[in-house]
């Protein structure tokens, strides 16, 4: 069984919660913004699922603590180092892996860097980066055309063979999120 700790869940929700508080994301059609933190605990609740149902032993707590932490350093005005000093190297490099180089002018080339990045990581890193393209294919924005929804779904097709050896429960999850996001193509 893969347990985890509630205190060092509290501690990566607490600190994730001041990073993006007052981040909103929108794309309702009746123009609501969303908290940020809604999009964070999806993907930890993702990694949640995922991990109840895998048989092999896990580190629950880097996990977890990456996936509450995993748009911390791209998103916000915390570093690496901050990251490191409050939950230690493992999880900091978990972040930073998962943490897109803006440096890089394309962003397909962006995704692939982060990929081979992620790809020197534990398994539990692959699993945050599937759980957190599992939450982005809920739906779209409303005001994405189908050029746009079709290259999600490509890009999430990348994803999925890049980081499938790490989780069969994850890849398959995945893999339905992505036929199912084929019904947002408008016809």
């Amino acid at each position: 069984m893969n347990l985890w700790s509630p205190d060092i869940y509290a501690k990566a929700w607490e600190f994730a919660t001041l990073a993006h508080q007052n981040q909103t994301y929108g794309g309702r059609t009746d123009g609501v913004q969303i908290n940020y933190i809604n999009h964070i605990s999806s993907v930890a609740m993702e990694v949640i699922n995922i991990i109840q149902q895998t048989q092999e032993s896990l580190n629950t707590n880097l996990a977890i603590q990456c996936a509450l932490l995993h748009d911390v350093i791209e998103d916000t005005n915390h570093s690496y180092e901050d990251i490191k000093k409050e939950f230690g190297a493992e999880v900091a490099e978990g972040v930073i892996a998962l943490t897109k180089n803006d440096k890089i002018p394309l962003k397909l080339d962006r995704m692939i860097d982060s990929l081979n990045r992620i790809k020197l990581q534990p398994k539990e890193i692959w699993i945050v980066k599937i759980a957190d393209r599992i939450c982005n294919l809920y739906h779209p924005p409303f005001y994405w055309n189908n050029e746009r929804i079709q290259s999600y779904i490509t890009e999430s097709k990348i994803i999925l063979k890049q980081l499938k050896p790490s989780s069969e429960v994850a890849s398959k999850r995945l893999e339905e999120k992505i036929i199912q996001y084929h019904f947002f193509l408008k016809s």
